[in-house]
């Protein structure tokens, strides 16, 4: 089974102030996430592979979900699907209060490039640009002139305490700054909801706690709906809801 590279998730801008919206930017009462009977099969050499089947759940606006469960599960598929790089076999998906299952591709990349922040295992910076230009990439494909770009690019540097790295290349940086640089791009956009596949998983124990009190303070202080898959235990226990996909199940976890 091939899953599609998180590369091609590459947002566009779509507003113009430099941070988010404060962190009670469109707080309503309904779902930010709801999926109803959702079903996901692929067909393999060997059959039909069926990963989950007659699916529900909802995430509600400001929380902070994490996904645990064992390889193979389909924790990363399900993000996939919730972010619209991949295609459910059957179901309603709502995201951002858009049916993301009946998208085209393009009404897909659209909706990707407005409501959607993507923080993947590997940090996918390009590395012939320098920290700032990385962030600042999704703004430049959106049309913003370089000048605004790298000052709002810079701007989330200093979010993520990495203002004084700006002109480092990914090579001269260490991992978790290679993921803090990730994380600012996945934000640079101001996307409604944030959705991190693994965020800590090439970080030792010290780089990811730092990584993740990280992201829960962005996450808080900018209003934002995160989905957060991990194998982290200890991790997973400090978001607001812990879930388990499991035997195609998505089921709440108890202390």
């Amino acid at each position: 089974m091939t899953e599609k590279s998180p590369a091609v998730a590459v947002q566009v801008a779509r507003s113009s102030q430099d941070l988010g919206r404060g962190p009670n930017r469109g707080l309503t009462d309904s779902p930010v996430i709801e999926v109803r009977d959702l079903e996901k099969t692929y067909r393999t050499a060997r059959g039909s592979l069926t990963l989950f089947q007659h699916l529900d759940f909802t995430v509600q606006p400001g929380e902070l979900v994490a996904i645990v469960g064992q390889s193979g599960a389909g924790k990363s598929t399900l993000l996939h699907i919730l972010g619209a790089l991949d295609a459910p076999s059957a179901g309603t998906v709502y995201c951002a209060s858009t049916n993301v299952a009946t998208l085209s591709s393009r009404q897909a990349a659209t909706f990707r490039n407005r409501e959607i922040g993507y923080v993947w295992q590997f940090h996918y910076l390009l590395p012939e640009f320098t920290a700032q230009e990385n962030v600042a990439m999704p703004l430049l494909a959106g049309g913003r002139s370089r000048r605004e770009a790298l000052a709002i690019a810079a701007n989330w540097l200093r979010e993520v305490g990495l203002e004084e790295r700006r002109d480092h290349r990914p090579g001269e940086l260490s991992g978790g700054e290679q993921q803090r640089v990730a994380l600012a791009r996945a934000l640079v956009n101001q996307p409604r909801l944030l959705l991190a596949d693994e965020p800590t998983g090439d970080l030792d124990a010290v780089t990811s706690n730092q990584m993740f009190a990280l992201l829960q303070r962005i996450h808080t202080g900018h209003g934002l709906t995160s989905v957060v898959v991990t194998h982290n235990a200890e991790l997973a226990a400090r978001c607001t809801r812990v879930m388990r996909l499991e035997a195609g199940r998505l089921e709440p976890l108890t202390a």
